[in-house]
């Protein structure tokens, strides 16, 4: 939008890759976008906070929150960045969180900020704003320049002022700009990711009761997803979610609520039906081969928690792929982008394939974990003639039965 940036971090290694074009995560669009803007002398780099501070008019705090032990948010990054910004500001500033943090977080950023301020002696006027983030991995970049809406917590005109001139490039055909105060800010981005999180898990357990009493999720989905109370978004049954907020945030919101002595008991059960479905695929591959799955070989479809992106933390596949392991079974996996994020993680515990194929050599049976675009329509008669027993365990239901049976194959989905 012509707006000049630049990226901070105390990682030197991270910036210096971010400076010769290498980006450190997968996104589409994202390498494209840094390149053109990089050369274009919008989009610069640095690990000094102090350097660039006096040329900005606002501060993005956009550091990670990870579970702390007791699953709370660890803010121990948020406020460093605070420290930083304390000991360094001359001028007005908006200092802006946009990591996902607990209700109370900006008057610590705040108090934080003030007291180094108080420590050099100096009075710099500053504001500080909550901006809760709502991008899909995947598809962050298309939600970022056309955001269904942006939230805003505010204290003062003066910095509503500023983020409304900042956000108004992205509400020139719709104005969906929201103000708030800044607790709701905060808390805006917790229930609604605990929204959606409620929404999977509440299916998932559909899904499980469908295959008790013989009801298809699928057809009942759609049933209930045609309700305009309801919608249809976010009703499809899987192996449960994972990625980087909606197990974190569920967390600390139940941790929020019991610090101020309320129980969230939806959420607990949100939290303990995601993880019991985690081992869905794992039941229905053991349950196929009477529990004995020792010396065999099982394939596996997809890495990342989600398609269009390399994430794995907290991915359905890595349980999957520690249960196969311990009950003494071989793994050949395929992802066409996490493969390199699940050497990271697990080294070499499976078979890492060149293509979906590759895979199923071999292969007792086949489990579908992320529903990749490439894995919608496969070749029926090659995996036939690559595996040693034709069974698909598909974890996202993405395949029709009828189909798949008209080939040969034994077929296990969810609900």
């Amino acid at each position: 939008m012509g707006i000049s940036v630049t990226c901070v971090d105390v990682d030197e290694r991270k910036i210096e890759n971010l400076k010769n074009g290498i980006i450190p995560i997968y996104e589409p669009g994202l390498e494209e976008m840094v390149h053109k803007n990089v050369k274009a002398g919008r989009l610069k780099f640095s690990t000094n906070l102090a350097e660039v501070l006096d040329d900005v008019e606002v501060v993005f705090s956009a550091v990670g929150t990870p579970p702390d032990e007791d699953g709370s948010a660890d803010l121990k990054y948020v406020l460093a960045v605070a420290k930083n910004i304390g000991e360094n500001i001359k001028k007005y500033t908006v200092v802006v969180t946009k990591s996902t943090v607990p209700v109370g977080t900006a008057k610590k950023v705040k108090a934080t900020i003030q007291a180094e301020l108080d420590k050099r002696g100096e009075q710099v006027e500053f504001d500080v704003a909550s901006n809760p983030e709502f991008l899909k991995e995947g598809a962050a970049i298309k939600d970022f320049m056309s955001p269904d809406r942006v939230v805003v917590g505010v204290e003062s005109d003066k910095a509503r002022r500023r983020m409304a001139r900042l956000y108004k490039p992205f509400m020139l055909v719709n104005d969906r700009l929201i103000f708030t105060d800044i607790p709701s800010a905060e808390m805006i981005k917790y229930a609604a990711n605990s929204m959606l999180a409620t929404r999977i898990s509440f299916m998932n357990d559909i899904a499980n009761l469908c295959e008790l009493v013989g009801a298809d999720v699928n057809m009942v989905r759609k049933g209930i997803g045609t309700d305009t109370r309801i919608g249809k978004k976010f009703l499809y049954a899987g192996c449960g979610y994972g990625g980087s907020c909606f197990p974190k945030d569920v967390k600390a919101l139940i941790k929020t609520a019991q610090k101020v002595g309320y129980e969230m008991e939806v959420l607990q059960a949100v939290e303990s039906v995601n993880e019991k479905q985690k081992s869905v695929l794992f039941n229905k591959l053991m349950n196929r081969f009477n529990g004995d799955i020792k010396g065999k070989t099982v394939a596996m479809w997809g890495l990342a928690f989600k398609p269009e992106t390399d994430d794995m933390r907290e991915a359905p596949a890595l349980v999957l792929i520690n249960k196969i392991i311990r009950a003494g079974g071989f793994v050949r996996v395929y992802d066409p982008i996490a493969m390199p994020e699940c050497q990271r993680r697990i080294g070499d515990k499976v078979t890492y394939c060149k293509d979906m194929y590759e895979t199923a050599i071999d292969a007792e049976a086949l489990l579908l974990v992320t529903e990749w675009k490439e894995f919608r329509m496969p070749s029926y008669p090659v995996l036939a003639k690559a595996m040693v027993n034709k069974v698909i365990i598909d974890g996202r239901n993405i395949y029709d039965a009828k189909e798949v049976a008209e080939n040969g194959f034994e077929y296990y989905k969810i609900g």
